[in-house]
C-alpha cells in the first residue's frame, strides 16, 4: 500500500507486491523498501470520465465579476486555505482584479476559511459551497477560467497525487499551484507553479493566466489530453490487473 511507504522499511518486508498510487511512493518501495521494481505497480485514482459531466458554464457563479476562479477539495490542515486566501486579497484587493473565487468543499477548516475571508475583507469575492451535489460541482468547474491546488508544500504533499489536479484536467482548466513533485509530474505543461508557500506568487500566476486566455485554452487542452491518454482511470486497470496476477504467481 502507497500510505506504508512513509513508514519505512518494515511495512514492505512481508509484501509479495506493493500496489503504489505514483511515482514517488514506487521510488520509496523500491529504495528504501528494498522491493524489487519487477513486483512494484504504479496504479493511479484517475478518473472515469465517463462520470464527469461537462456543463454550459452558469454565470451565477461569478457573482456579477468579470472572471472566475474555482477550488474543489477538502478544506484542511494540508489544503492550504491560509496561503490561498491572502493570495485571493493580492488578487481582487492589491491588483485590483475583478474575480469571484469559488470554493467546493466542507471539511475541518471551512468554519475558520470563510472567517478568515472575512479578516482579509474578501468575502465578499469567495463563493464557500460547502459539499454540494455533483450537478453544482461540474458546473462551477465548467465555469471556471482558471482552477487552483494551493495545497501547502511539505514531504507529504511533496509525495501525494491530488485527485483535484485530474479533476481540473479533465475539465480542460488551466491550474495553479505550489511547485511540488507530484503535482507537476501529474499536471506537466497543464499547470503553473508558484514559489513553494508563496501567496504573492500565487496571485502572481492567476493573474498571468487570466490575462492570457489563449494560454489558457492551450494548457486545458494539454491536461485534457494527458488525462485522455496516460492518467484516467481506463489507463490505469491493467496495471491493477497485473498486481493481481503477480500476486497469484507469488
Amino acid at each position: 500500500m502507497a500510505g506504508d511507504a512513509l513508514l519505512g522499511a518494515p511495512q514492505f518486508q512481508n509484501r509479495n507486491v506493493v500496489i503504489s498510487t505514483n511515482k514517488s511512493y514506487e521510488k520509496i518501495a523500491i529504495e528504501r523498501g528494498s522491493k524489487d521494481p519487477a513486483n512494484v505497480f504504479v496504479v493511479r485514482s484517475g478518473p472515469v470520465l465517463d462520470r464527469l459531466e461537462i456543463l454550459p458554464p452558469n454565470p451565477k457563479w461569478l457573482n456579477g465579476r468579470k472572471a472566475m476562479v474555482g477550488y474543489v477539495g477538502v478544506i484542511g490542515e494540508q489544503e492550504g486555505m491560509d496561503l490561498f486566501l491572502p493570495a485571493v486579497r493580492e488578487v481582487v484587493i492589491e491588483q485590483g482584479r475583478d474575480v469571484q473565487f469559488v470554493i467546493v468543499g466542507s471539511g475541518p477548516g471551512l468554519a475558520e476559511a470563510q472567517q478568515m475571508a472575512t479578516d482579509l475583507g474578501v468575502a465578499d469575492h469567495v463563493t464557500f459551497t460547502g459539499r454540494a451535489p455533483d450537478h453544482d460541482l461540474f458546473e462551477v468547474l465548467s465555469t471556471s477560467d482558471v482552477c487552483v491546488n494551493p495545497d501547502s508544500v511539505n514531504e507529504f504533499n511533496d509525495k501525494c497525487t491530488m485527485n483535484k489536479i485530474l479533476e481540473y484536467m479533465a475539465f480542460s482548466k488551466p491550474i495553479v499551484q505550489f511547485e511540488m513533485t507530484e503535482g507537476r509530474n501529474s499536471a506537466h505543461e497543464a499547470s503553473l507553479y508558484a514559489a513553494p508557500n508563496d501567496s504573492n506568487d500565487m496571485a502572481a500566476r492567476i493573474i498571468e493566466l487570466l490575462d492570457d486566455p489563449d494560454r489558457c485554452a492551450e494548457m486545458g487542452r494539454v491536461g485534457r489530453e494527458r488525462v485522455e491518454t496516460v492518467l484516467s482511470w481506463d489507463w490505469q486497470v491493467q496495471a491493477l490487473i497485473d498486481a493481481y496476477q503477480r500476486v497469484q504467481k507469488a
